[in-house]
């Protein structure tokens, strides 16, 4: 199949005149996209205020959006997107708001009335908590491959996690004094696990682990039911095997403000872990502070950093595996200097769309955030990647491991042409519960010491506490907090000062 050829604006509109019937629409965030069909022919047409790049294929419905680096508005294009995901869009956040305020305020009663209407089951209080029946028979439904796939991704996480434990340590300082600090497991923790258009199993594995090595006693798991009050059984097996020790049949923003004030079929939780969907999200950052919560991961993301040694049929399909969540907001991009590998990308993906079996929840993924971008060269792609904080970042260039070193906002960086993404989605051990939307600026991903408290710790003996006055003593008269120095002077006065000075 040849490559496609860019074809001037002006052609392109001479055919929308002469040739097309076509249905346009404009798409948030997006530039303005138009699918369209021709007799014998049919491609979608991406257009940008100075560019249009048609996708031609013999079956290809996917529309697809590609920035050049040679278009003037570049830099301009390059702003959009790095404006605000769906995770701070402020009608999701009104919505989850009233969501929150409901359960606050009516605690069950809200839970069944959203529940039913959201999820369509008609529960009550009493069938909230999933019963050990129903992990029964999701036990004897799982079969020995399940078993054997759940087990080798637990193994690698818990392994991962034993690792990166935090251990208590402690030193002298300059006084002789010893200092420190313990981390204790939080008591009692909260984890959320999507439901959805997919039993999302993985992320049982990829958080429960996790609080059962660091040594947490209670660990409670909120997830949507169908409409006949049903939780997957994989994912209910799934869930039992990895540690949880309650399950709850609730799922999105109502779960979260569940767990976080507490109610009376589900006690509160110190801290909630998880990824979710927009409204999730919203919940999780409108009650940070009433609990602890451990980051934002919304919706899934990718970003490819390849250049022409990748392979350009690994790189489609893992661009097409992150758009088929389903939630419709995740996002895609394929950040490449070689337009001669964006355009084989663009026909592997053509060539693989038809037989996903999720290929309806694919294509609105793209249609809404999928961007094949060529840059310069590598230098700008890694600037553009710090930029946009990725969840995943894959890099598929020469010297995968250098590039990788300059990337400093990826939630995981995934190294060199065999490590596709959906290894750190189910087995490689790392979580997969990462930061989204941007927030990888700032926020890392799940890791153990999360579910631990750390706690400071100073002990002082009177030698110590002498060493330390003269200091202690002009730090309160500069702050002139006198009081502050007299609770350290009366430990080293003598016995009948400290005496009278009562």
């Amino acid at each position: 199949m040849a490559f496609p050829k860019l074809v001037s604006v002006l052609e392109q509109r001479l055919l929308f005149i002469a040739k097309l019937v076509m249905t346009a629409s404009r798409l948030p965030d997006s530039p303005t996209l138009a699918q369209s069909r021709v007799e014998g022919l049919e491609y979608p047409l991406i257009f940008f205020p100075s560019l249009t790049f048609p996708c031609y294929s013999s079956n290809f419905e996917a529309v697809m959006n590609v920035i050049l680096h040679t278009d003037s508005k570049f830099a301009d294009q390059l702003v959009k997107l790095t404006a605000p995901s769906s995770l701070f869009d402020p009608t999701i956040e009104q919505q989850t708001r009233a969501i929150v305020e409901s359960v606050h305020e009516r605690g069950d009663e809200a839970l069944i009335e959203l529940t039913e209407r959201f999820q369509g089951a008609a529960l009550q209080p009493d069938q909230l908590a999933v019963s050990r029946a129903e992990l029964l028979t999701a036990s004897l439904k799982a079969d020995r491959n399940l078993r054997k796939a759940l087990a080798d991704g637990a193994k690698n996480v818990a392994n991962f996690a034993r690792k990166s434990l935090r251990k208590n340590w402690s030193m002298r300082n300059s006084h002789g004094a010893r200092v420190g600090e313990k981390f204790d497991p939080f008591t009692r923790v909260g984890i959320y696990i999507p439901g959805g258009t997919a039993p999302l199993v993985s992320t049982a594995i990829m958080t429960i682990p996790l609080a059962k090595v660091a040594g947490c006693k209670e660990i409670v798991v909120c997830t949507p039911c169908n409409k006949d009050g049903e939780i997957n059984p994989a994912l209910l097996f799934a869930t039992q095997t990895a540690g949880a020790t309650e399950i709850y049949r609730v799922g999105g923003a109502q779960s979260i403000a569940a767990m976080a004030f507490g109610t009376p079929t589900i006690p509160r939780v110190q801290k909630i872990y998880g990824p979710g969907n927009a409204y999730v999200v919203a919940a999780k950052r409108l009650l940070f502070g009433y609990v602890a919560m451990d980051l934002l991961p919304g919706p899934s993301e990718l970003l490819v950093l390849a250049d022409d040694t990748a392979n350009a049929a690994f790189i489609a399909s893992d661009l097409l595996a992150q758009a088929e969540h389903g939630s419709g907001h995740e996002r895609i991009w394929l950040v490449t200097p070689s337009l001669k590998f964006l355009k084989a990308v663009q026909i592997e993906m053509d060539r693989q769309l038809p037989g996903c079996r999720r290929r309806e929840f694919i294509e609105r993924a793209l249609a809404r955030n999928a961007w094949l971008i060529q840059t310069k060269d590598i230098a700008q792609g890694i600037e553009l990647a710090n930029r946009l904080a990725p969840e995943h970042c894959e890099v598929a260039t020469r010297n995968a491991d250098k590039v990788g070193e300059k990337l400093l906002t990826a939630g995981a960086i995934f190294l060199g042409n065999y490590s596709p993404t959906v290894l750190g989605d189910y087995v490689a051990g790392p979580s997969h519960t990462l930061p989204t939307g941007g927030a990888g600026v700032s926020f890392s991903g799940l890791s153990v010491d999360q579910f631990q408290r750390r706690t400071s710790l100073v002990e002082y003996d009177r030698a110590s506490l002498k060493a330390s006055l003269s200091s202690v003593r002009k730090i309160a008269e500069m702050e002139g907090l006198d009081a502050h120095g007299r609770s350290a002077e009366i430990r080293v006065q003598p016995i009948k000062a400290a005496r009278k000075a009562k």
